[in-house]
């Protein structure tokens, strides 16, 4: 059979005409055809192909469970919200596709096909494949866990958080205590502590023509105190159904800085209540398990705790979590956090902690926060320990979030 080219000329871009055609078929299904030849392609599937195909069609040839369900209605593949259906399910997607395949089909049937009763049952627990977002969706449901599946529930947030703390938790550390470091200065440090950007300015007045040089007589560098705490952190998580990634990557954040003795690192989780968590922080298993994700949203009610907290403006950085969108009439948490900033704490908003971007957020507050000089934008995992840095040092986050490639809202 002729091979056909798919996009450049070199052999290790044929594909043959019967695996272009496999292809597709795995793709498109089996429409209304035969479930092993289909309408598109003919071609039959065997072997893996063929539970593969089986797997896929359980979830995406099945209509919502939103959808209505008339005698007429055709359902090709689906579940059939039953708990062996669903466990032999998920042990097949575990054995056909890779493990960030298998999350977004988990994440699809959840969605699709309305499976967070069976979230409720340890068995299911036990098989799934754990991610982020089923630890947002299993702290929504926390309500609702019986006694037997709470266990089973703790060791999958457990294993999630233990995950990210691993990719999290040292790029956060060697950040903050850097930035610590730097914060306090010394006119007489070591050769290795030398700050040299702020020497040359210092002594920009004693520039000598002749050598082309400037004469340092004044050395700025970085004192070095790990005992002293010089530095408050509050971060203020916004319970709202949207920011279920944020909530969990804020609480793993907490608990990595909870672990430096130079800052004390308060996490505050609001919805129409303040909830202040941090006897929980060093746990964030714990502390996830404190938090309700739903529900409505005053952020004025959080800004004024937060500002109630603080006893060292100019040594506190407060970041606030949240998507903006005021659900209490009557405050104004703008004005709260306006008069934080003029006392001296460093100020940032966060529409998102997340790796998905920003949600719908509220784009007039965002605004009015931008033009009183507090930055706002959605930061990646990734971006945080750099931007706790910047925030500790007093940096301008609006130009840091520029060099970083993240959105202002201004």
């Amino acid at each position: 059979m002729t091979p056909s080219i798919v996009t450049r000329g070199d052999d290790s871009y044929r594909v043959h005409e019967s695996e272009r055609l496999r292809r597709w078929r795995m793709v498109l299904g089996a429409g209304d055809g035969d479930a092993d030849y289909g309408d598109s392609t003919g071609v039959r599937l065997e072997g893996d192909d063929r539970q593969m195909d089986a797997a896929l069609s359980a979830l995406y040839d099945a209509p919502p469970a939103s959808a209505p369900r008339g005698r007429g209605t055709k359902r090709a593949g689906g579940l059939a919200a039953s708990a062996p259906n669903v466990a032999r399910w998920l042990g097949d997607i575990r054995r056909y596709f890779p493990s960030g395949v298998v999350q977004v089909m988990q994440r699809d049937a959840i969605e699709r096909l309305n499976l967070q009763r069976m979230l409720l049952e340890p068995e299911m627990l036990e098989v799934i494949e754990p991610d982020i977002h089923l630890v947002a969706t299993l702290l929504a449901l926390q309500h609702l866990l019986p006694d037997t599946t709470r266990a089973t529930a703790r060791l999958v947030v457990s294993k999630v958080v233990d995950q990210l703390h691993d990719r999290l938790a040292q790029p956060t550390l060697l950040a903050a205590r850097g930035a610590l470091a730097r914060a306090a200065r010394t006119q007489r440090p070591r050769h290795s502590n030398i700050d040299w950007d702020r020497t040359i300015r210092a002594n920009l007045a004693n520039y000598q023509p002749a050598l082309k040089t400037v004469i340092p007589e004044r050395l700025v560098g970085y004192a070095r105190r790990e005992s002293a705490m010089r530095r408050e952190i509050i971060i203020a998580i916004d319970q709202s159904g949207s920011m279920s990634d944020s909530v969990v990557y804020a609480s793993v954040f907490g608990s990595a800085l909870a672990s430096v003795r130079s800052l004390h690192t308060r996490l505050v989780a609001f919805d129409t209540t303040v909830v202040d968590l941090t006897e929980h922080i060093h746990d964030p298993v714990d502390l996830l398990f404190g938090i309700q994700l739903g529900g409505g949203t005053d952020i004025n009610r959080a800004m004024a705790y937060c500002q109630s907290v603080i006893s060292r403006p100019s040594d506190t950085v407060l970041i606030l979590i949240s998507d903006l969108h005021e659900g209490t009439p009557g405050g104004d948490f703008v004005a709260r956090i306006a008069s934080m900033a003029r006392s001296g704490v460093a100020c940032v908003a966060l529409l998102a902690l997340s790796d998905q971007g920003a949600p719908a957020f509220d784009r007039e507050a965002a605004g009015a926060l931008a033009e009183l000089g507090v930055p706002t934008f959605a930061c990646t995992p990734s971006a945080f320990p750099d931007l706790l840095a910047a925030a500790i040092n007093h940096r301008d986050l609006g130009s840091w979030a520029g060099e970083h490639g993240l959105v202002t809202r201004s």
